[in-house]
């Protein structure tokens, strides 16, 4: 994923959370709000209760792959402003498979209305 597309800074994190939107499913929390850029951005918490750093990193990897599946599809407001979205996995995740994930994702972006349908 490009630098430009990722979510790094707390205060980014800490704006979704207390101002953000939030969408669950039973395999990651979904948070996501506007951010006044002509372009989607993500980020990805994968707390150490999931595992050690192999386990950790292989979610994060499934999940920016997903992500990029669906970042075309993502629709950008009426003043072609993107969206800023967080994921936060949970425990079951682990025992997801990358289709599942990617349904999951389908799914929930489409219960957020960010979805286009087609």
């Amino acid at each position: 994923m490009q630098p430009h597309l990722r979510l790094r800074l707390q205060r980014d994190f800490a704006r979704l959370r207390q101002h953000g939107q939030t969408v669950k499913h039973r395999l990651f929390i979904l948070s996501y709000g506007q951010n006044g850029q002509p372009h989607n951005r993500y980020g990805f918490i994968v707390s150490r209760r999931l595992g050690k750093a192999v386990t950790r990193n292989r979610i994060r990897r499934r999940l920016r792959e997903a992500v990029r599946v669906f970042d075309e599809a993502i629709i950008s407001s009426q003043h072609n402003q993107g969206h800023d979205i967080v994921l936060i996995a949970r425990q079951v995740i682990l025992q997801a498979t990358f289709h599942e994930i990617r349904q999951a994702l389908e799914t929930t972006l489409r219960r957020a209305g960010l979805l286009t349908t087609q």
